[in-house]
């Protein structure tokens, strides 16, 4: 049993904590922000589990992670959704759709009759579109919630203040772009939403729409909620969402719906995620000052909530046995 600090109450450090701490290990959790965080990233996530969908072109190691990731998905959260992703296009962005399919694994293609029977909301007016059927979604709050309280049931201990040294054998750093002291290449790449309440509207699983300049999804939350984001823009700025970006993102929703033009605007906010140059994760072993193992679990880029648990798998696995995931378990050289 080892002694490990993690740092950061986001997506990644939640499933550290959940997976080392069910392994039997003594975990400490630091985020000065307050478990779960929502001072980072995670906090402005969908909760989208799309390892077919955003496994395009060079994002192949996230989809072949990511359907690792959802086997652990189903076995550890009993309110994982698992009714795939649709994906459609207008008809002038139909060759759009035919790209995004020709990219992607995992698909049926379906007509306007089989898309209104998986989503009545979109009244036959979408006459192609892809399903996903493997994919799936959680309410992100509610799953980090979740597994804050599961890890402490296995004997976490949960401190909401800044981490400082200790003797602990292992120190697992998840601060995303905080851990840019050290991980110099690190980029931010930010996100913004809207949530909306709208009772008038049901959908069952996440809806996407191809578009060559604004891919736009909706995410199905609990109490009527929807979750809808299209950015994903080269800037470390994490202000408030944009008037710009409000105004393309609720276009696209009405386009999609116009039963959400009655939607009621819940709140917008942003945030930033943290990207490594390929937008690939990494695990980089690196040393605390006084010499002891530290492990930087970083880059998730849009992929936090569908990489975490794979990540903290290959986590526990080095720290237990040392057998390292080529290509994401990395020693430090000094070039990150």
């Amino acid at each position: 049993m080892a002694k490990i600090d993690i740092i950061g109450a986001g997506a990644a450090g939640m499933w550290q904590a959940f997976i080392l701490s069910r392994r039997g290990h003594k975990v400490t959790l630091y985020d000065p922000a307050g478990t779960p965080s929502q001072n980072c990233a995670s906090g402005c996530a969908g909760g989208m589990l799309g390892s077919y969908c955003e496994g395009e072109p060079g994002h192949e190691e996230a989809r072949d992670l990511g359907l690792e990731a959802m086997e652990i998905w189903k076995e550890h959260y009993p309110h994982l959704k698992l009714n795939g992703t649709l994906v459609v296009a207008s008809p002038r962005d139909v060759a759009d759709l035919q790209r995004f399919a020709a990219v992607t694994q995992g698909h049926t293609r379906v007509g306007v009759d089989e898309i209104s029977a998986l989503e009545p909301a979109l009244e036959d007016r979408f006459r192609d579109g892809l399903f996903y059927k493997d994919e799936g979604h959680i309410e992100p709050f509610v799953a980090l919630e979740y597994f804050i309280r599961e890890a402490a049931a296995a004997g976490a201990k949960l401190v909401a203040e800044a981490w400082e040294e200790t003797d602990a054998d292992v120190v697992v750093d998840c601060r995303g772009l905080a851990a840019r002291d050290h991980l110099k290449t690190l980029r931010g790449v930010r996100g913004e939403r809207v949530v909306v309440d709208c009772p008038g509207v049901t959908l069952s699983r996440p809806v996407r729409m191809t578009h060559p300049r604004i891919p736009f999804y909706i995410v199905p939350w609990s109490n009527n909620q929807f979750m809808i984001g299209t950015t994903a823009i080269e800037s470390d700025d994490r202000g408030p969402a944009t008037l710009r970006s409000v105004t393309e993102i609720m276009a696209a929703a009405y386009a999609l719906i116009p039963a959400l033009g009655e939607a009621r605007i819940a709140f917008m906010d942003a945030d930033v995620r943290p990207s490594f140059p390929d937008n690939a994760p990494r695990i980089i072993i690196g040393k605390t000052q006084s010499g002891r193992p530290r492990l930087y679990v970083n880059g998730l880029f849009r992929h936090g909530f569908l990489l975490s648990p794979i990540l903290a798998k290959i986590t526990a696995d080095y720290i237990e046995s040392g057998v390292k995931a080529p290509g994401v378990l990395l020693e430090d050289h000094g070039e990150w």
